[in-house]
């Protein structure tokens, strides 16, 4: 039943956003989006490079149209959900494949692995970090400029457009919390290393407000000590989440939010938000049942303890139920939990999931 509730409540935003005031398709509730991240929002950015940290292959896109296509996922991620609320017709296209024209409605420039650090995910080999994904960025805004013809017309089109910005889960996941590979743990205490990130991360949102982005949506880092991986490696009873972990990244979310306020009163026209997937993420996992959960602490497919200890197989067969997942794998949510958590961004359902608006209110301004 639960699970009946979930797909009538999300139908129905879907309906709303996508339906005019004359019962008419209307347009895009902005004119373009463009998409900052890692492998949970990576739609094919990683297929063409020389890195390990790839889902071109099945089982990942069993539920999704096109198949596999490099998203980590059965389905659809929380990008191309919030895409398809903001009234898109089609999911915003990853930066390796983009061409032309088409960059005027929005450009996915995530790479899984990628980090706010240089360094971060460096031992899965080649991604692109949140610096690279700027300067990638930085090209389009040229083009941008180039199709409209002169930079006010560029900066005013921008100004109008949704980005979001989710970084940071790779800085613990794979830099911080793997000692064997990183020196960051002994360097820094988990409130200094939560500074040195938050300093650098500043840099990065002041560089993406300096190329013309005024509406943002900057998402926290998750719950990462809940995830399969990390109950294989940590947790005594596969069960309990490692507080090591989401003890650090609590410290981390803390500082982006007073992060966002400190842009917003610095930066003229800044509008910037936060959103608190942690908190999001926390609240579904402590009543998994009401939305339709039964399996909460392993993959729908992988290999080890709690299928865990790697990602998903090439070709392996994946769980028949995998609506009633929160993982899809090791580390990824499913479709079915992104679709909720991603209606929380986008509609807060409580004043905790966004500040000081949702992803909504913030198309509207």
């Amino acid at each position: 039943m639960a699970g009946v509730i979930r797909q009538i409540w999300v139908v129905g935003i879907l309906f709303l956003v996508s339906v005019s005031l004359h019962g008419a398709r209307s347009e895009p509730q902005v004119p373009c989006y463009f998409i900052f991240g890692d492998s949970l929002v990576d739609n094919g950015n990683n297929n063409r490079i020389a890195s390990l940290a790839r889902a071109n292959y099945q089982p990942y896109g069993i539920d999704f149209p096109a198949g596999p296509t490099g998203r980590f996922c059965n389905g659809r991620t929380t990008t191309d959900i919030i895409a398809q609320l903001l009234g898109f017709d089609d999911f915003i296209p990853p930066y390796s494949n983009v061409r032309g024209r088409e960059i005027l409605t929005g450009v996915n420039y995530a790479s899984a692995a990628a980090g706010i650090r240089e360094e971060t995910g460096q031992q899965l080999g080649d991604r692109v970090s949140m610096s690279g994904q700027l300067r990638n960025y930085q090209a389009t805004v040229q083009e941008v400029v180039n199709i409209l013809g002169d930079e006010d017309s560029a900066a005013n089109y921008l100004s109008q457009c949704i980005f979001t910005v989710g970084m940071g889960s790779n800085d613990y996941l794979n830099n911080y919390f793997m000692p064997a590979v990183y020196s960051t743990s002994r360097q820094y205490t988990p409130e200094q290393y939560a500074d040195v990130l938050i300093q650098q991360f500043s840099q990065q949102l002041q560089t993406l407000y300096n190329y013309g982005a005024r509406k943002v949506a900057v998402f926290d880092v998750g719950l990462v000590g809940c995830s399969p991986s990390e109950l294989a490696q940590y947790s005594p009873n596969g069960a309990t989440c490692v507080d090591r972990i989401n003890s650090a990244i609590r410290i981390f979310n803390a500082r982006l939010r007073s992060l966002i306020d400190d842009i917003n009163n610095s930066l003229d026209g800044a509008k910037y938000i936060y959103i608190n997937g942690y908190g999001i993420f926390a609240d579904i996992l402590s009543r998994p049942s009401s939305h339709g959960f039964t399996v909460t602490n392993r993959g729908c497919c992988g290999v080890g303890r709690n299928n865990g200890q790697i990602t998903c197989l090439p070709l392996q067969t994946p769980c028949q139920n995998r609506d009633e997942y929160i993982f899809w794998d090791a580390f990824h949510p499913t479709e079915a939990f992104n679709v909720i958590f991603a209606g929380r961004c986008y509609s807060a359902q409580s004043s905790s999931d966004a500040y000081p608006i949702d992803i909504r209110r913030l198309a509207q301004l």
